[in-house]
């Protein structure tokens, strides 16, 4: 199994109840792929990030093996997502893709 994990920061000219917005476009978004990308698991976006954190968005995804994570970068579903619920929003992306044994 492949564990995809993905931090954003979202813009910063956002305003509070637009990254509200964003952020719950983002989980719904994502969150709707489950079931329809081949060798996609698990799929789990937390928006509520305490006040510690430096980042607003968390995508935690497990996949059948690395084949199937290369499957769901491409996948016209999740691009769709990306394109207009993530990229237009986001200012910062961190990604760890790893193998959980």
């Amino acid at each position: 199994m492949v564990k995809h994990v993905i931090l954003w920061q979202l813009k910063d000219e956002l305003s509070d109840s637009e990254k509200a917005e964003v952020k719950a476009g983002i989980k719904e978004g994502l969150e709707a792929l489950k079931g329809k990308i081949p060798g996609l698991i698990d799929i789990k976006v937390e928006i509520h990030p305490l006040s510690t954190s430096n980042a607003d968005v968390m995508l935690d995804c497990s996949l059948e093996d690395e084949e199937s994570l290369k499957g769901y970068a491409v996948h016209p579903e999740h691009v769709a997502v990306a394109d207009n619920k993530v990229r237009p929003y986001t200012k910062t992306r961190v990604c760890m893709d790893f193998e959980v044994s």
